[in-house]
């Protein structure tokens, strides 16, 4: 399995719309330290899987038929929003797995154009030419899942949005031995928030799991200013992502 972090940044991305901090003067300068809202892609055998579909270019980077598939954690505009012109393409259906969310986002359900929308059950796991994926719930405004995907003895867990773990979900992870978690961690340690996991939320989980390597995905705003100043205080095995970031668990 390789995964690829499209966008590591939280739903207002980084630079921050106005802000003339330092770091976002800096990124300003230098485009390829920004951050895009939270996606990835994972390849397995050839075949390439989109994670999250909240990005505005999605058509000029994935032509045609080169996606076998698309899972969405949730329907939040920030998770979405590249689906709303992309389902008016021509050709053959995408596979759009998705939580069982009724509302969805606007009319996507209603218009959905060539995505095919296939909704899941939490634990239900499922498999996709050779790739075992779980669904797995997680706490948040909207009704959203993380996914634990698993090949050839490799596990990969990708989990965002979302503020610590439902107690179901961390049991059901804490015998898989992940080679690699993908973690929401939208804010430094200290800030509070309902749906997103501060650094402390998101080592606190890295430890309780167990997981031989960790990296950070959502980051907003007030983290990655601390992290351009602190990466070096991380545990050894935790890193920050960054957009482009490209990971190879090792079994």
């Amino acid at each position: 399995m390789r995964l690829t972090l499209l966008g590591t940044g939280n739903s207002a991305g980084m630079p921050l719309y106005g802000c003339d901090c330092e770091r976002c003067t800096t990124i300003r300068q230098f485009p390829e330290k920004k951050r895009e809202h939270a996606a990835a892609l994972l390849e397995v055998e050839g075949k390439k899987y989109l994670i999250d579909a909240g990005l505005m270019d999605l058509a000029e980077r994935f032509p045609a038929g080169s996606l076998d598939g698309i899972f969405l954690t949730h329907f939040h505009p920030d998770h979405v929003q590249g689906l709303f012109h992309l389902r008016w393409g021509i050709g053959a259906k995408i596979p759009v797995f998705c939580p069982p969310d009724s509302t969805g986002c606007a009319d996507l359900y209603k218009n959905s154009g060539i995505l095919d929308f296939k909704l899941l059950k939490k634990f239900n796991s499922f498999d996709v030419h050779n790739l075992k994926i779980t669904p797995l719930p997680l706490i948040h405004s909207k009704v959203n899942f993380g996914y634990l995907f698993e090949f050839n003895h490799q596990r990969i867990a990708y989990l965002t949005d979302t503020k610590g773990l439902p107690e179901k979900t961390q049991i059901y992870l804490e015998g898989m031995k992940l080679d690699l978690l993908v973690i929401d961690t939208s804010h430094p340690a200290g800030i509070e928030d309902l749906n997103h996991n501060n650094l402390n939320d998101s080592l606190l989980i890295q430890r309780n799991l167990g997981v031989k390597r960790t990296v950070l995905t959502h980051i907003g705003h007030d983290l990655d200013v601390w992290l351009s100043n602190n990466v070096n205080l991380l545990p050894e095995n935790v890193n920050a992502g960054y957009d482009g970031i490209v990971i190879i668990p090792h079994m």
